[in-house]
């Protein structure tokens, strides 16, 4: 616990802050619904920064945000739902870069 309160009182001194991880976007356009499995999806964009479940869909979601006082905040989003069978059902990319 002190070492999250000292990260995030770091982070807060120098102006800045981070959530989730980097994740590949380039191929977002090439997910095809009712094809793409999960196991495609993870290979291509790796762990989900967090995992749920929606109406009873699973859902994956892929964060990148980094923020900083002296500078426009850089966002990338992608949550993808499955179906029963583990093929994508839908997906959203939000990005403001």
């Amino acid at each position: 616990m002190k070492t999250k309160l000292l990260v995030v009182l770091t982070a807060a001194a120098a102006g800045c802050a981070s959530v989730g991880r980097p994740f590949p976007s380039d191929g977002v356009r090439s997910i095809a619904l009712g094809k793409t499995t999960q196991a495609q999806i993870e290979s291509a964009y790796g762990k989900p920064y967090r995992t749920g479940v929606e109406d009873g869909d699973t859902t994956w979601n892929y964060v990148d945000e980094h923020w900083s006082l002296f500078a426009q905040p850089r966002t990338r989003d992608l949550m993808v739902r499955f179906n029963a069978d583990g093929t994508v059902k839908s997906y959203q990319f939000n990005t403001n870069q």
